[in-house]
């Protein structure tokens, strides 16, 4: 990931650039509308400081420009048409998949005592369990391998820890030029 300070100075431009094309829109919004517009203009601005270089960003925009009210948005956030999901498949995941599979079969020749069989048999459960949560979290999580979906989730998660500290600051500042005017 690129420098954090320069990402967030992205996310706020293109952030505050999507709240502003929004609002000329619409002039008179409800509070459930300017819920929703800040929502969809912060998420078009943290996809977009990805340059669509990852799957989630992808999802992202492709989920927002679904909506025919949000594509002007969205081709304005990016500044250009969205993209067209593609199914893509990693030849090099797929294959490193494979060979943890083979490898696996051939383990499971030794002969394992019943309580470790039940033990592994649950943790397994468990942990494919949190995974589908884990994908149905992530945008385009459900179209992601094991691999591929701890590296997106990192990522997600470290756009979405700069995206709370840029709004965080920009709360901060309004409350001091409300207390302070000058």
């Amino acid at each position: 990931m690129r420098n954090i300070n320069t990402v967030k100075q992205e996310f706020l431009k293109k952030w505050i650039w999507g709240l502003r094309k929004y609002r000329s829109q619409k002039k008179n919004m409800s509070l459930l509308e300017r819920k929703k517009a800040i929502k969809l203009s912060a998420d078009l601005a943290m996809a977009s400081t990805r340059n669509k270089t990852t799957r989630w960003s992808k999802a992202l925009i492709a989920n927002a420009s679904k909506n025919s009210n949000n594509k002007v948005l969205t081709e304005h956030v990016l500044g250009s048409s969205p993209p067209v999901r593609k199914s893509s498949t990693n030849y090099s995941h797929s294959r490193r998949i494979r060979s943890c599979r083979k490898s696996l079969r051939r383990n499971r020749a030794v002969h394992i005592p019943k309580d470790r069989v039940v033990a592994s048999f649950i943790a397994r459960k468990l942990v494919q369990k949190r995974t589908r949560r884990l994908k149905s979290l992530l945008p385009g999580g459900e179209f992601m391998d094991d691999v591929s979906l701890v590296e997106e989730t990192l990522d997600y998660v470290q756009s979405l820890r700069a995206q709370v500290e840029v709004m965080r600051c920009l709360v901060t500042a309004s409350e001091l030029m409300i207390l302070n005017p000058s």
